[in-house]
């Protein structure tokens, strides 16, 4: 008797410690290079890892207007087992579509990779050519306030690719995403009640800014921000889950509309 209840003890025990079981759901997935929406279905059930679908809406991208919204809503609703997004491109967004167009969609992310600096220059920063870098610091600062300032004004649900770095300072991510420029995307998240996602492509944000994050009571996303077939969809979010001590309620999850 004894022996079993020590047993019982141990297992206990050894369950109590495992980790938590959590749902990931891919919510940044493009219909980019050899990805199809048949290999997206397959690699989605293959990994058990489900997908939101998103396209990208803006200035120059495949969809700009209320009527491509509209064919591209219609053609997703063949596959209800995606959760489709609106990855919202550049500050022009908002003058292109419609609040009911917007509202067609399950959620709607941006980023702060397309800006116009104080010098009126259109930056791409992940275009070299298109990224102007004056002096690093100021362009830092420029940067962490054009975040927060795109968060608490644009009526998105999740900032995307958070703490991008140009490819010439990307090398260099803890001298210059420091913690008051942490913060001031973290406060502008908490204050509008938007989710951060952990971008599995770049591995952004780091551990700290997770970390922080999750103490200011903001919850996250996973997304890949993929450019063919060829990524895994979780890998960095798990290390940030174990790293960092997430747990499914720390999870934004869309609904389905």
């Amino acid at each position: 008797m004894m022996k079993n209840l020590t047993f019982l003890f141990v297992a206990i025990v050894i369950f109590a410690c495992q980790p938590e079981k959590i749902e990931l759901i891919d919510l940044h997935v493009h219909l980019k290079g050899d990805l199809t929406i048949e290999e997206a279905i397959k690699k989605s059930e293959a990994e058990n890892i489900p997908y939101g679908i998103a396209v990208n809406c803006g200035l120059g991208f495949p969809v700009q207007t209320d009527a491509q919204v509209d064919s591209f809503r219609q053609y997703m609703s063949q596959y209800p087992q995606f959760y489709v997004g609106m990855q919202a491109e550049g500050r022009e967004w908002l003058h292109l579509f419609s609040p009911e167009a917007i509202a067609q969609f399950d959620y709607v992310f941006t980023d702060a990779m397309t800006f116009t600096d104080a010098k009126g220059r259109r930056n791409r920063i992940w275009i070299p050519e298109e990224t102007y870098v004056d002096n690093e610091e100021e362009f830092m600062d420029y940067l962490a306030t054009t975040a927060a300032g795109i968060i608490a004004t644009e009526p998105i649900d999740i900032y995307v690719n958070p703490t991008y770095l140009p490819e010439q300072m990307a090398d260099r991510y803890d001298q210059f995403w420091t913690i008051e420029r942490m913060d001031r995307v973290i406060n502008a998240a908490k204050e509008a009640g938007v989710a951060i996602e952990i971008n599995n492509r770049f591995r952004i944000p780091s551990a700290t800014f997770i970390k922080r994050a999750k103490a200011a009571g903001i919850k996250f996303t996973m997304g890949t921000n993929n450019i063919d077939k060829n990524f895994d969809g979780s890998s960095y979010t798990r290390e940030m889950i174990k790293t960092c001590g997430l747990t499914q309620d720390d999870f934004w999850v869309p609904e389905k509309k």
